[in-house]
């Protein structure tokens, strides 16, 4: 039976370089990778997340990406796997770890983006609807911060009475809350979390679970021990052994199969016990069959595109539970996949602030320049700074919904500044198009448009539309 998931925690982007070292470099003598095939698949939580996507459960990640190149193939990566992104912002770059191999076998990791980019916790409504949202709930802690911001804490201690509460933990991560339905370590982390460290190795599994149960004040704890099975403790019970027999297959991944499929069984009714073994199970499988690997994509965007005139992106879907309208990693991810194909990026830029048909006939021809179009869209604070502080009569939310609920608009993407000059230089649009009455050079963005050989296309403006006309009619209206 699928459930509801909603997993929060730490994404990452796994890029997985295939290939044969058969030399050395003649300047160091260090081994020489010739690439063969190179793939990418989320990590951490995002690994989680694509997983119980896989098992046919209906699943929202709240995590932290950062607009950059990485975040935007993560972002795309996620909506391929059938993952809703509540997207909270991270400052600094999307962490990526690139593993180079040679017949499948690590050779090399290569690790990019700190553990110290903090969180911005943004979104914050679109993460309170996801955890209402769901059935059961997943912390898949990678001790990267997400599970230990305070705001993020908060909005999980606040969750609806009754609600499963699965903690996957990290050694440089958080605690659990207390009263949380699981928590999962695994045998090593376990032993490194549980009072007295240095005395715990070699320790019963069932003590260890007994210890971290008592002190981080949760219901139960199960210690996961590979091919030797689990061991669950629950207050005021023996501790229960589940065994399970030996798997051949890649193992990576087997931790987040487990914790997703306690969460969903917990989600969906059964008890400790039975998610439990239900979990061991679906790991044992996982593992037999190298299930993070089906889950990766060659990353060729031409090979993982939506094809041109099909479905828009739902990355980031600022219609769902999962939106993230401050983000312009889903627009970078948009832009991506067009170009891939040969195609032509259009974006442009406004308020919109009561949206009429004047807007409409103008986003309908831009979109008409190329292969797809991306708005920037003017948040409250920029429209306040423009517009004076009336305005906007709309929230930059319902503002970024209506546009995407536009057929010609493929995503949107919200900037505080005056001028998208930042977005608008990591988006480098084939077209910058504007309605109005300007010449191209009277444009502020100009410059940065030229600076990569972008063209600005002026739209015909429709007479007698405009947002200003319109609250002044309604205001006659009102005094008479």
């Amino acid at each position: 039976m699928s459930a509801r998931l909603v997993i929060v925690g730490d994404a990452l982007l796994d890029r997985d370089v295939e290939g044969k070292i058969d030399r050395v470099a003649p300047d160091s003598g260090a081994p020489v990778l010739d690439e063969h095939e190179t793939r990418i698949r989320p990590g951490g939580a995002g690994l989680a997340a694509a997983i119980a996507a896989a098992e046919g459960h209906e699943v929202t990640l709240i995590a932290a990406l950062a607009d950059d190149q990485a975040g935007a193939e993560l972002a795309s990566a996620l909506a391929l796997a059938g993952v809703r992104l509540v997207d909270l912002g991270l400052r600094g770059l999307t962490p990526q770890k690139v593993r180079l191999l040679q017949e499948g076998k690590p050779r090399l990791r290569l690790d990019t983006g700190g553990t110290d980019s903090p969180v911005l916790a943004r979104n914050r409504d679109g993460m309170r609807r996801a955890l209402e949202w769901a059935d059961a709930i997943l912390v898949s802690d990678y001790g990267r911060g997400v599970a230990s911001h305070e705001l993020v804490r908060a909005a999980l201690a606040a969750r609806l009475p009754g609600r499963p509460l699965v903690w996957d933990p990290h050694p440089r991560g958080s605690a659990p809350l207390p009263g949380a339905t699981l928590a999962t370590p695994n045998l090593d982390e376990a032993s490194r979390l549980a009072p007295h460290p240095d005395r715990n190795r070699g320790r019963d599994p069932g003590e260890l679970a007994r210890a971290l149960a008592a002190v981080w004040g949760v219901e139960a704890v199960c210690v996961t021990r590979g091919a030797a099975g689990a061991v669950l403790a629950m207050q005021g019970e023996p501790a229960r052994k589940f065994p399970c027999a030996a798997a051949e297959g890649d193992p990576c991944g087997a931790g987040d199969r487990f914790a997703v499929a306690a969460a969903a069984a917990l989600g969906a009714g059964a008890g400790r016990p039975e998610a439990v073994a239900t979990a061991v199970m679906a790991a044992r499988e996982f593992v037999a069959a190298s299930g993070s690997r089906r889950l990766a994509t060659s990353d060729r965007a031409s090979d993982f595109l939506h094809p041109l005139g099909g479905r828009k992106s739902d990355a980031l879907d600022l219609r769902g539970v999962g939106a993230s309208p401050h983000s312009i990693a889903p627009a970078l991810a948009v832009a991506t996949r067009v170009r891939a194909q040969g195609g032509r990026v259009v974006a442009t830029g406004g308020c919109f602030d009561l949206l009429h048909v004047g807007h409409v006939r103008t986003l309908e021809a831009a979109r008409a320049l190329g292969d797809c179009l991306v708005v920037l869209l003017n948040g409250d604070r920029s429209v306040r700074r423009l517009k004076g502080p009336e305005r906007p009569l709309v929230g930059e939310l319902e503002r970024a919904t209506m546009l995407k609920a536009l057929g010609c608009v493929d995503e949107v993407a919200i900037f505080d500044e005056p001028v998208p000059d930042e977005a608008l230089r990591l988006l480098k649009p084939d077209v910058w198009a504007k309605g109005g009455d300007y010449e191209a050079g009277e444009l502020p963005e100009a410059e940065a448009v030229a600076s990569w050989d972008g063209r600005i296309a002026i739209l015909p403006y429709l007479e007698g539309r405009s947002t200003t006309r319109l609250i002044e009619e309604v205001g006659a209206r009102v005094e008479r």
